[in-house]
């Protein structure tokens, strides 16, 4: 064993820890929480995760939504193909440099033990386009039906509209990777100069951060302005409000065309 094999083995030993505590809380509130569909706001939030994800896309919007929860009666499902640690980094053979540097999170649910949702955020990251995430796909296409809202991150729009999700609306993504991500579905009405976008119960972000913005105008949207400003200033965080301000879409280039 070498000397930089120790913090992974640390960090595996402590997740599995932290699985064994979730679960044994998961399975006494699971009956409480499949009840959530009969209530007026959401109550029950799941986030897929898979391999290296963008670590913001998840931490932001949940950062936000767990102030939320202080005061409203909400639960959060870590949704994954297993129920194994998942990591932000990318596997060893892919990674561009010699760095260990990734954050693991522990799911509480598989994608066939998952809970009833009524909100399911799907964040993106370099993980969004490796091979391997038709279970990933396939979930978002079954749940959908059934949710109040689902909302997707950077580029993890291109997740949902694999799943046909965004046939026929409006939807961003991350503007950096644009052209990767518009080019799996050509039914979507991307659009190119947005920070967010809502079209009807589907929200989707532009890059990383614009999840943090896209998350707090859904509070806002369910909760009303009030508790959305209440949460932004709690975070120390400067909002932006307009779903149109967008300077990386000129940034990279962008136009209606692009």
């Amino acid at each position: 064993m070498t000397y930089r094999q120790l913090p992974h083995i640390t960090n595996l030993f402590r997740a599995q820890q932290l699985r064994t505590r979730v679960a044994a809380v998961s399975s006494t509130k699971s009956p409480k929480r499949a009840m959530s569909s009969k209530q007026s706001k959401p109550v029950n939030f799941g986030i897929i995760l898979f391999p290296a994800f963008q670590a913001l896309d998840v931490f932001g919007p949940l950062d936000a939504l767990s102030l939320l929860s202080r005061t409203n009666n909400m639960h959060l499902y870590t949704i994954a193909n297993t129920v194994d640690p998942v990591s932000t980094q990318l596997p060893q053979d892919k990674q561009p440099s010699d760095s260990d540097f990734g954050q693991l999170v522990v799911p509480t649910h598989t994608f066939k033990t998952a809970p009833p949702l009524d909100v399911l955020v799907v964040p993106g990251g370099q993980g969004s386009r490796a091979a391997g995430l038709e279970p990933a796909i396939d979930f978002i296409k079954e749940v959908y039906p059934s949710l109040q809202y689902i909302i997707s991150i950077c580029t993890g729009a291109r997740l949902v509209a694999q799943a046909g999700v965004l046939d026929g609306k409006r939807a961003t993504t991350n503007k950096l990777s644009w052209q990767s991500t518009i080019t799996v579905r050509s039914e979507v009405d991307w659009v190119h100069r947005a920070r967010w976008v809502q079209d009807g119960n589907v929200w989707t972000s532009s890059g990383i951060s614009a999840g943090i913005d896209a998350t707090l105008a859904w509070i806002e949207h369910v909760h009303g302005t009030n508790v959305a400003k209440a949460i932004a200033d709690r975070m120390e965080y400067n909002r932006v409000t307009d779903a149109g301000d967008d300077p990386f879409a000129e940034l990279y280039g962008l136009t209606k065309k692009s």
